[in-house]
């Protein structure tokens, strides 16, 4: 099992930030632009621990050299169940530096997209405060 696995399952925040790269892209299922490192991708995660109810991995798909994973989930949000997949791609030092995210139905999507927005100033204010410390050296 991938550390990030093992952390999300924990619900361990310092943990599924401790597996990305610096420079990690984060496609998100309810964004039209990728995000790109690991301050703004920590801050989304943590804001995706919030909003999802019942989360479990149900299986677990790598490819030969397990660089390339799928982490199928199912999960609840707002009432709606939802199915969907984190597709991962490892660093020479297998570090997460690709992180992308589906999911289905539509209804799921939706108020996942909903409850994500809602978090959105929040998961802004976290990256920068984030890459503050980080700038200063703390």
């Amino acid at each position: 099992m991938h550390p990030f696995r093992a952390a999300v399952e924990a619900h361990d925040a310092a943990a599924i930030e401790a597996t990305l790269a610096e420079s990690v892209v984060f496609t998100s299922p309810v964004a039209f632009h990728p995000y790109t490192g690991r301050a703004i991708t920590a801050a989304s995660l943590r804001g995706v621990l919030r909003v999802f109810e019942d989360f479990r991995y149900v299986r677990e798909i790598a490819s030969a050299d397990g660089r390339d994973l799928a982490l199928l989930f199912e999960t609840v949000v707002d009432g709606k169940r939802i199915s969907g997949c984190d597709f991962l791609h490892l660093d020479e030092t297998g570090r997460v530096d690709e992180l992308t995210v589906m999911v289905r139905p539509l209804s799921g999507a939706t108020a996942l997209a909903a409850a994500m927005g809602a978090q959105f100033e929040r998961i802004q204010a976290e990256a920068a405060e984030q890459l503050l410390r980080e700038g200063a050296g703390a």
